[in-house]
């Protein structure tokens, strides 16, 4: 697709254009699309002026002196609520009257969707149209009562008389009550007449219709202002504040529709969160139960914090609460509840508590003991016998002051040493260079990892500590009852555990200002206390980090949308002419968007920056890794994410990936794979994280994107120049930032063409022969562990029940019947037959695509017919190599004798072996029933690989049984009986996938036998009716098959030792199949170490191998931009939750080498984004 792609197409841009005026006015439509009575347009002109009429009636009252302002205010509320329950009432008449007498109407499809047609003025049609109505009774009484007191509390608030008291202007007091009215009417449409749908959307479905609250509380939020300073007495504060939302209050409408102000449930988790981050000390949650829990918590200890009598209590609160709440307590008490069933309940429980003791048991415990112990022994000491005296240059806090500032030095120096680029812009000379095995690497790191373990202990214990003596030394902490020591102090005792890396900076900060400045009368001085100045600092930082990190991303932007031809379309000239000239616009909104934490909102990711409103830092409403689009290729992220997760702890818990908080944001690249890693938690010792993995069928903006990844990835870790000591990042700007790599157990994928193997003559020759050997091999092994498993269960008694063979024989040959009875010609037969299909076909076509290897359901493969009759001529799924007497057989094969289905299967003759424990490897009678000539018979005899037979049963143990002669494996080779049965057994697998014939198989008929999907053939008919001899001839082929590679590969194979032990191998060690195999899925998760599969690509025409191979490998981690990441997330949520522009090729969705974009979108939560795999929250303990 090209740069100059629309971005909305024209369909969605009429849908756009009626929408956004609906949602500017609060939800009247006057552009509907098509033509509509003017009366439809005068009632919602009526209805959206109605408060201004109620409210002017009151405001009249008042300014002529009749009522007092009060008086006029309960009187227009009143006025407000009976209106808005008579509108409500009207609609429900409205339903009622529609519901009973219903008129037929013909639809016609030419017109809009959302057309209407109009009766009357007041016809129901006209009512439903205009006030839609409410879902619930409860939402009819309350947000008709929510009406009245808006409609009155805002005439109060626009009283003329009140406005002229605050400016002294009467044309200030015009426009404010002018426009002021105009917001409020516009609040009142959406709550009582119709919700407009709004720009600032968060959760995807109003279930509880919370968004016609919206606008109404924001009303409230400047009324209740005005109210403190009509009750508040001399507080020149709340008049000037006053003053400044009185104006704002005029542009309400502009910030609803520039969708500034979040909706409710977005702003109270982005509050609480913010509160208990830069408050509280706290870190953010990941889903909504917990953050509202530890808020409250956290809230409570700094209440309690204030009512404690002595000092030294509270140094020993805080420090002990501040600990114990930076742990992770949810895991902590679910292994406490586990750890209690575990004593009163089944060894189930057991066993559940013996995993989870994994990440919390004794050692966790102990530990977190104590260092609790030792925090509170220290705050204690430090306080009661040196926590007296002033700031100075030689005081004790001002010691550890300089223990602090040598801390962090050393701490940033050992966090950057070990990640691939310094700052992001120069090579690190100590990273280890050409690293591309896990031998090597580990090798190359092993002194950096000792520098992680010195980070790591730094980190853990020794700054903490360092900090509570910091902090237990302030002379703040002797005045009692102040509110801001117990805001300041509880955040920061909480934090030098929960965020100790930014507590670390922020004191340093502090207590740097503190030496430079000491001057006592100066404000920072005189009027903030210790705790106040960290959390001012803390919040500065964080908001200063952002706003780089916004700025960054709005750069590069600007300049990639000329510097990169694809992004380049007509308008962008312009674009980046306005973006210049208006550069200080766009920083204030840069700013703006910092100083409110809400993300960076580049409109349809072109230069057109917005601010889009404030939510949680992760992002999404939903749980996480609630949903994802599960498909096949899901199974290997399932694989890797819990060794990735462990590679991970070592990582984050060294510094390899950098300062990590929540909200970071990593990329992990292993061949086809890409791993999107989002940080939701973090606290003393843990982080949680959520794993997604990205599609693997790449199509072309995805393949783009992840080819840039790739070069970013190899020219910093692979492609590095040996020469120059500090060479640059020359994909600096880029929002991908590669950290290290990590060694992750998982499957690597290789994929070869197999021209040259598969259609090779000598290859082909020997897969019969092959073949053969292979099925005796493991119809031998298949017999062996039947009768360990007899013996084990203590069959002893056979001479009562009759012989094992015999018992064995029977039920087999019951379970066979009904078998073969569904596989007869029905209904179900013919249902792949379609009117478009050739009657000369061999089957219907596209069938065989469609036939699934019996095994993988559990069920008989359905079988087949031609139409009778018919004459079978050569078909695409037919050899071309096929011999003449092969096709002449094919012609006349139903011409064969009908069976009789009546007829009782004939009971063959019981076998005379001459050893009696031949019975143990006996094979069942059904399997040696094939319709087959006695001269085939007779000729696999003289092919029966003997030599390889008596090899194979000399290698039998038989340890099972308690008593057995010494010549057991010497009777048994002898016996002729035991041999003719595996003749036989041999003999009927070959006739069900090869026929008759002696030719040497084709390509393609050997790869439609390694799929299963063998052409019918009255040989297949018989052997798909013995299911579990047929899933033992398919792996057996496909075992001979991946024998034919390797011997091509390897070499062949010298002696029969070698054989079995390569047989053996497959079968212990290889899942050998089709990727499209539920089977393989399974080997997938159970880690098999190596798993083949036979595909074939139609279009070039070649057969390609396709093995994974399950080792330790190094897997590549990036860190991206937050902010470009959270800023892509908010244009994505409103354009396809308020534009509803889904399209598949828009233009915000196409390929950015630079933001990846495409990358960026799929990581989004469902339905937004299609992440194929979403993990739960991972606790990854980081000690």
């Amino acid at each position: 697709m090209g740069p100059d792609v629309p971005l909305l197409n024209d369909y969605k841009q009429e849908f756009f254009l009626k929408r956004f005026p609906q949602t500017v006015l609060g939800g009247p439509r006057f552009k509907l699309g098509y033509c509509a009575p003017p009366y439809v347009y005068v009632n919602q002109i009526i209805l959206f002026l109605m408060p201004w009429v109620l409210g002017g009636v009151g405001t009249l009252l008042y300014q002529l002196g009749v009522m007092k302002d009060y008086y006029t205010a309960a009187l227009s509320g009143g006025l407000m609520f009976v209106t808005a329950l008579i509108l409500q009432m009207t609609n429900l008449y409205a339903k009622q009257k529609t519901v009973t007498v219903e008129r037929m109407q013909i639809q016609n499809t030419l017109t809009d969707e959302d057309e209407f047609e109009f009766s009357s003025c007041v016809g129901s049609e006209t009512v439903k149209f205009i006030i839609p109505g409410k879902k619930y009774i409860i939402n009819i009484v309350f947000h008709s009562l929510l009406a009245g007191v808006l409609c009155g509390l805002g005439t109060w608030y626009l009283l003329p008389n009140r406005i002229t008291l605050l400016y002294s202007n009467i044309g200030g007091t015009v426009m404010i009550f002018v426009f002021g009215w105009v917001t409020i009417c516009i609040g009142e449409y959406s709550l009582i007449i119709n919700t407009a749908t709004e720009t600032a959307t968060f959760q995807a479905l109003d279930t509880y219709e919370i968004t016609a609250l919206m606008r109404p509380f924001y009303i409230f939020v400047f009324i209740a202002v005005d109210l403190a300073h009509r009750f508040a007495v001399n507080t020149p504060i709340l008049e000037q504040t006053n003053q400044i939302l009185h104006i704002i209050f005029l542009f309400l409408p502009f910030l609803w529709a520039m969708g500034i102000l979040p909706p409710l449930d977005a702003l109270f988790l982005w509050g609480m969160e913010q509160l208990l981050e830069f408050g509280l000390g706290g870190s953010p949650m990941s889903s909504n139960t917990k953050l509202l829990v530890m808020f409250l918590i956290s809230a409570g200890t700094a209440i309690a914090s204030y009512f404690i009598p002595s000092t030294l209590g509270v140094i020993l609160f805080m420090t002990g609460f501040g600990f114990i709440l930076s742990l992770n307590l949810s895991e902590i008490g679910f292994a406490f509840k586990h750890t209690m069933i575990s004593h009163l309940a089944s060894s189930k429980s057991k066993n559940m508590h013996r995993g989870l003791r994994i990440q919390f048991g004794w050692r966790e415990f102990i530990f977190y003991l104590t260092v609790l112990t030792f925090a509170l022994i220290e705050a204690s000491l430090l306080h009661q016998f040196a926590g007296f005296s002033s700031f100075s240059q030689a005081s004790p806090q001002a010691i550890a002051s300089y223990i602090l500032i040598i801390l962090l030095i050393i701490m940033w120096i050992l966090r950057e040493i070990q990640r691939v680029y310094l700052f992001g812009v120069f090579r690190n000379p100590f990273y280890p260079k050409d690293v591309r095995t896990v031998t090597v690497f580990m090798e190359k790191q092993r002194r950096l990892m000792k520098v992680g373990v010195v980070r790591r202990i730094l980190l853990t214990l020794v700054s903490p500590f360092a900090m509570i003596a910091f902090l237990s030394l302030d002379r703040s902490l002797q005045n009692l009852h102040s509110v801001s020591v117990c805001i300041g102090f509880t955040r920061i005792f909480r934090m030098v555990w929960q965020n100790t890396e930014n507590a670390l900076l922020d004191i340093v900060v502090v207590s740097v200002a503190q030496m430079l400045v000491f001057n006592p009368d100066l404000w920072w001085n005189k009027s903030l206390d210790t705790g106040i100045r960290l959390l001012l600092v803390g919040i500065l930082r964080d908001r200063l980090l952002q706003f780089i990190s916004k700025l960054q991303f709005a750069i590069a932007i600007l300049l990639t949308s000329w510097t990169e031809k694809k992004q380049r379309r007509k308008s962008t000239a312009t674009l980046i002419t306005l973006n210049v000239i208006f550069f200080p616009i766009l920083l204030t909104f840069v700013a703006i968007s910092a100083i409110l934490s809400s993300p960076l909102l580049p409109l349809f990711t072109l230069p057109v920056f917005l601010i889009g409103f404030p939510r949680p830092i992760r992002s999404w409403p939903g749980p996480v890794g609630a949903t994802a689009c599960v498909c096949s290729d899901t199974v290997y992220y399932q694989q890797m994410v819990p060794s990735l997760a462990v590679a991970l702890e070592s990582a984050l818990a060294a510094g390899s990936l950098g300062l990590s908080l929540p909200g970071s944001h990593y990329l992990c690249r292993f061949q086809d794979r890409l791993m999107w890693i989002l940080v939701l938690e973090k606290g003393f010792t843990y982080c949680g994280v959520n794993i997604k993995g990205l599609e693997l069928q790449e199509t072309s903006c995805h393949a783009a994107e992840a080819h840039r990844v790739d070069e970013i990835f190899e020219m910093a870790f692979e492609h590095q120049e040996q020469t120059k000591i500090l060479s640059p990042n020359h994909h600096f700007g880029h929002i991908l930032t590669p950290c290290t790599v990590l060694p992750v157990r998982l499957y690597s994928d290789a994929r070869n063409v197999l021209s040259g193997i598969i259609d090779s003559h000598e290859n082909l020759k020997h897969l019969k022969d092959d073949f053969i050997k292979v099925l005796v091999w493991m119809l031998v092994q298949y017999c062996y562990k039947k009768s360990k498993t007899w013996e084990s269960m203590g069959n002893a008694d056979n001479s009562k029940k009759g012989s094992f063979p015999e018992y064995q024989h029977g039920a087999a040959v019951e379970r066979s019947r009904p078998l073969r009875e569904e596989d007869s010609f029905s209904v179900d037969t013919i249902e792949d037959w379609t009117d478009d299909s050739d009657i000369f076909d061999l089957e219907p076509s596209g069938r065989m695509k469609d036939r699934k290897e019996p095994g993988q359901w559990g069920t008989t493969p359905k079988v087949h017919l031609s139409i009778p009759g018919s004459v079978d001529t050569q078909s695409q799924d037919i050899p071309q190599e096929m011999s003449p007497e092969d096709k002449l057989y094919r012609a006349v094969v139903l011409g064969l004798p009908a069976v009789d289905k009546g007829k009782q299967q004939e009971v063959l003759p019981r076998i005379a072996f001459s050893c009696s424990y031949s019975e143990l490897l006996s094979i069942p009678e059904e399997w040696r029933t094939a319709p087959v000539p006695t001269s085939k018979v007779n000729e696999m005899r003289q092919r029966f690989p003997e030599e390889w037979y008596h090899f194979i049963l000399s290698q039998l143990d038989f340890f099972h049984l308690k008593e057995k002669p010494s010549n057991l494996l010497e009777d048994l080779m002898k016996d002729k009986a035991l041999k003719d049965l595996y003749v036989h057994g041999v003999l009927s697998c070959c006739f069900g996938l090869f026929g008759l014939d002696n030719t040497v198989p084709a390509p393609s008929h050997v790869f439609r036998a390694y799929t299963g999907g063998i052409p019918w053939s009255v040989g297949l008919d018989w052997l798909t009716g013995k299911p579990e001899l047929f899933q033992l001839a398919l792996k057996a082929f496909r075992y001979t098959f991946k024998l034919m590679v390797d011997k091509a590969s390897l070499g062949p194979v010298e002696n029969f030792k070698e054989l079995v032990n390569c047989l053996e191998e497959y079968e212990n060690d290889w899942y050998i199949g089709l990727v499209s195999d539920l089977e393989w899925q399974q080997a997938v998760l159970q880690e098999k170490p190596y798993l083949f599969s036979l595909g074939h690509d139609p279009n070039m025409g070649i057969y390609t191998g396709r093995v994974l191979t399950l080792q330790e490998l190094l897997v590549q981690v990036g860190k991206l931009n937050d902010e470009a990441v959270r800023g892509q997330w908010a244009n994505l949520s409103w354009e396809l939750l308020y534009a509803t522009n889904d399209d598949e090729e828009r233009y915000s969705i196409q390929a950015h080498p630079v933001l990846l974009r495409n990358l960026t979108v799929q990581a989004a939560d469902p339905p937004l984004g299609y992440p194929i795999y979403s993990s739960e929250l991972l606790h990854l303990p980081l000690f």
